[in-house]
């Protein structure tokens, strides 16, 4: 089976052992006949098509309660929607890609979130997904033509759009597994190739949250992160941001790969962590401490 067609079913497929009580788990006929497949774009963007193709699957047997109970921040799932599209509308914007909704009048994703937050509103949750999912499908379609290495902005960060459309498949994903668990049904993670280059640059942020967060110690010392599973990998890191060259590591975390990624997508305890830690064991618990402080809503 095609790997993102895999993606469709199991998003589709609830545990057993849960009551299909919302989102329908009984989905399946209905649903298979209503998803719809990744917006073909380059292979580096693919991690975001998928996660964008499982969301849409999630959401395609939503019922009307559904898209009112809140999910995450205060929001219900037609305002997370809009969220999801609000950033993803301002990637386009930085790009030239088209960009739907209301004219875009701010850079910020917050004051975009909430001026598309009060658009859906007076819409139906249908015309809210249909919306965030053609946004996303444009942006997709776009990036075929694009190098990753292309400039763009969100929020005020300029880096390389392939680091910006990783950070767009985390919160994806994170965003859908927020929505799965509110309505108990079973998410499957991304397959390992779409996993792994997401690991990557939750592992090259680190020292970049180290610096925000204000913890300097990181300057002068090397980690060695391990993260397990698949999709993981291991990574050296130096841990001053601008330093670029590793050396011997005096610090080591191993972690599970998926668990990390949440953490550093702000969900988890950086304190009750489960990782194993080596080498300077306080500077350790400084990178996971520091982990979360990229994350937003």
């Amino acid at each position: 089976m095609d790997p993102v067609e895999r993606l469709y079913l199991d998003a589709l497929m609830a545990d057993p052992a849960v009551p299909a009580h919302s989102l329908r788990p009984q989905l399946l006929a209905g649903a298979r006949a209503r998803r719809r497949p990744a917006a073909p774009t380059a292979a580096w963007a693919e991690p975001y098509a998928g996660r964008v193709a499982a969301m849409d699957a999630l959401l395609a047997e939503a019922a009307d309660d559904d898209w009112s109970r809140v999910i995450v921040e205060g929001w219900t799932l037609q305002e997370l929607v809009a969220h999801l599209a609000a950033k993803d509308g301002l990637l386009a914007a930085s790009v030239g890609a088209p960009v739907l909704g209301p004219p875009v009048d701010t850079t910020d994703s917050l004051a975009r979130t909430r001026d598309l937050q009060a658009y859906e509103r007076s819409r139906s949750s249908e015309q809210t997904r249909r919306d965030w999912r053609a946004q996303a499908d444009a942006l997709c379609r776009h990036l075929a033509d694009l190098d990753p290495a292309t400039a763009a902005t969100l929020d005020g960060l300029e880096a390389g759009l392939g680091d910006h459309i990783l950070g767009r498949s985390l919160e994806t994903w994170i965003h859908t597994a927020d929505a799965a668990r509110t309505a108990r049904v079973r998410l499957p993670d991304p397959i390992a190739e779409h996993i792994h280059p997401t690991a990557d640059l939750c592992a090259r942020l680190l020292p970049w949250t180290m610096l925000l967060s204000g913890m300097d110690g990181g300057a002068g010392h090397t980690l060695h992160l391990t993260l397990t599973g698949d999709g993981g990998g291991e990574w050296r890191i130096p841990l001053g941001a601008e330093e670029t060259t590793p050396g011997t590591p005096d610090v080591s975390i191993t972690a599970d790969v998926v668990a990390f990624c949440f953490l550093l997508g702000g969900r988890g305890d950086p304190v009750a962590f489960p990782a194993e830690l080596g080498g300077d064991l306080a500077l350790a618990r400084d990178v996971l401490t520091a982990a979360p402080a990229l994350s937003g809503p």
